[in-house]
């Protein structure tokens, strides 16, 4: 059965027919996979579910995103140079690496805090109902990134254009921002951003969830957060590496003051079409190790905080 739900489930991210060609059908089948899961459920299954209470979610990615934001800031700023149409040297080269990172914390915290409150809550009412798989998993991670994309863009808006360059400081980031393009400048690339962070995230957390459970199968003890950080850090450069190209557009678009760049799409057909397939896939080193890095440093210090956030409340957690 776990077979049968994996080859589902990389039926609907892989297939380039259903997810690439036609995203908003895969979106819609995500409610009739889960239907289809119930009823492949035997009735001797249950499922443990890891019970987080809300307020610990919220806290504890508060510290992840705060840790992975300012430990790694300065690579996140070559990806972005290395990203601008203009590129690296153009954009700044290695001057002012730090660039931004009051911003980026400032949209950080909130943002993973967003992220996994809302995953930990969708994912733990739908394994209560349909039971454990990639599917749910899938589910809960684009909520999670639908909410945190809330925070995380207009943060994300100033702090590219103050790490390329465009802007020298926040305040004048923000004032050159509304006077261009208004509030709605500040969420200029949230659907690019979006369909970037999902199909990472529909990547990424099942990969990390089968990742987990199979080292708490095999120890039979729930994961440590140093296992976690691994897990963590593997599945997220694989992740990191298939969707640098929705990267590279959102970038674009971000960066984008003179209007030249139309929607995702549009965007990454003027790329490939004026600069080549292998501009879409520029600053594809640092966004791997970047991300892998971050990836150790985020789900290994979200779950050490919650370790000790469930411990200070007197919850416990049961396993995968």
């Amino acid at each position: 059965q776990i077979s049968l739900k994996w080859c589902c489930y990389c039926e609907v991210v892989f297939d380039p027919p259903v997810f690439l060609r036609n995203p908003l059908l895969a979106w819609s089948s995500l409610e009739t996979e889960l239907h289809r899961f119930d009823k492949m459920a035997t009735s001797d299954e249950t499922v443990a579910v890891e019970n987080i209470p809300f307020a610990v979610s919220l806290m504890s990615g508060a510290v992840a995103g705060a840790a992975v934001d300012v430990s790694l800031f300065p690579i996140d700023t070559v990806k972005t140079r290395l990203q601008a149409a203009g590129g690296f040297w153009n954009a700044g080269g290695f001057k002012g690496i730090y660039n931004g990172i009051l911003v980026a914390f400032i949209g950080g915290v909130p943002g993973a805090a967003l992220f996994f409150s809302a995953y930990d809550f969708s994912r733990q009412n739908l394994q209560n109902r349909y039971g454990e798989s990639p599917i749910v998993h899938m589910t809960a991670a684009s909520i999670g990134e639908t909410f945190a994309c809330l925070a995380r863009v207009p943060t994300e808006n100033v702090k590219q254009k103050q790490q390329a360059g465009v802007y020298d400081s926040m305040a004048k980031a923000v004032r050159g921002i509304r006077q261009a393009r208004g509030l709605s400048g500040f969420y200029a690339g949230y659907g690019t951003t979006l369909a970037r962070e999902i199909p990472f995230s529909l990547i990424q957390f099942p990969l990390w969830e089968a990742a987990k459970a199979a080292i708490v199968n095999r120890q039979e003890s729930p994961v440590e957060a140093w296992q976690s950080a691994l897990c963590g850090s593997a599945t997220g450069g694989f992740a990191a590496a298939v969707t640098t190209p929705l990267d590279v557009c959102k970038t674009r678009l971000m960066l984008d003051v003179a209007g030249k760049y139309k929607g995702l799409v549009g965007t990454m057909q003027t790329v490939f079409h004026e600069e080549g397939w292998r501009a879409l896939f520029a600053g594809i080193q640092p966004r791997v190790f970047w991300i892998s890095l971050g990836g150790f440093v985020f789900f290994g210090a979200y779950e050490k905080a919650k370790e000790s956030l469930m411990r200070i409340t007197g919850k416990s957690e049961s396993a995968y």
